[in-house]
């Protein structure tokens, strides 16, 4: 007998996954990265080719003007290396309150420009970080990259990242962390513990940690399939099903802009090529002036199991 897919899944525990009112416009600005990480779920890596241009930019800036989005999250890829986004990022600053940059650190170094820019847009940071392990950082993105995390996020830290509101500082440091290996996450609440335990230490701060299960899509499940792990993994998300999570993930809230101006319910439909589609059956793109309407059915697919194993992606 066949496993329930995720669709079948819902509907069993009496659930639909339905668009709420998007109020974060995510935006991906390409696939070209400085690393190769294990766990990326949509193969970013240098050489790769798609890449956000300015025209596209301003259809997203145009959206982003008209809608009144409460958070605006810029990712890759690594964005920092998208020539334009300086352009991207001046323009987003007034359209949304809050402001999240998506790193993986070692693409900032040498970024006094960028880091100026962020800074003084009141942008926040999210850094991706794996762990407080060196072997295990690096045996997910290469020698060499622990350290130099280590040094980035002292970095943000002197320029005012991390250090809290109640001393003096606005700039909001958040960590996301994904397991190395074909396992779920620890729970949030230690993991936070060891991280804070671990990097005080090296004397860094950061404000809060996010602790997400690795999703089977891209270079990931190519990995899972390589060491004859895919079948168990996607067993483990299964069983580890939460529905009690399903009413707060973050695909029901977000409209997620590809690099090419196509629109998705998150980024990760956007790696399985699951694009929003309009009344008519043509593909959502940014250019056409909305996003998901409210209310519509979010499309899903196996990987939708490791946004809902455990605490999930909310």
């Amino acid at each position: 007998m066949s496993e329930a897919t995720f669709a079948e899944t819902l509907a069993a525990h009496g659930l639909a996954l339905l668009k709420a009112k998007a109020d974060c416009l995510q935006v991906n600005v390409g696939s070209l990265c400085n690393l190769s990480c294990g766990h990326c779920h949509l193969e970013a890596r240098p050489g790769r080719t798609e890449v956000m241009d300015r025209a596209t930019m301003d259809e997203v800036l145009a959206l982003a003007r008209r809608a009144p989005f409460a958070s605006v999250d810029v990712t890759g890829g690594a964005p920092e290396l998208n020539p334009d986004i300086a352009h991207l990022l001046l323009g987003l600053g007034p359209c949304a309150p809050r402001r999240i940059f998506r790193t993986n650190l070692l693409a900032l170094e040498g970024r006094d420009d960028l880091l100026g820019l962020l800074a003084d847009g009141g942008w926040g940071i999210g850094a991706s970080l794996p762990a407080v392990n060196a072997a295990q950082v690096e045996g997910v993105r290469g020698a060499g990259v622990f350290q130099r995390s280590l040094e980035m996020l002292r970095v943000l830290n002197a320029r005012g990242y991390g250090q809290g509101p109640g001393q003096g500082g606005r700039l909001e440091l958040h960590l996301v962390s994904n397991p190395g290996g074909a396992f779920l996450p620890p729970a949030q609440g230690p993991a936070t513990r060891a991280f804070r335990q671990a990097l005080g230490r090296q004397g860094i701060a950061f404000d809060s940690l996010f602790v997400f299960a690795n999703v089977p899509l891209g270079r990931f499940r190519s990995w899972l399939e390589r060491s004859g792990n895919l079948e168990a993994y996607l067993g483990l998300l299964r069983q580890r099903f939460n529905p009690e999570v399903v009413c707060g993930l973050m695909c029901r809230s977000i409209c997620s802009v590809g690099w090419d101006g196509r629109v998705y319910d998150c980024d990760f439909n956007q790696a399985a090529g699951l694009p929003c589609l309009t009344a008519e059956g043509e593909t959502l793109h940014v250019r056409d002036g909305h996003g998901p309407e409210q209310g519509a059915a979010i499309l899903v697919g196996e990987h939708c199991f490791a946004c809902t194993a455990g605490s999930g992606f909310t």
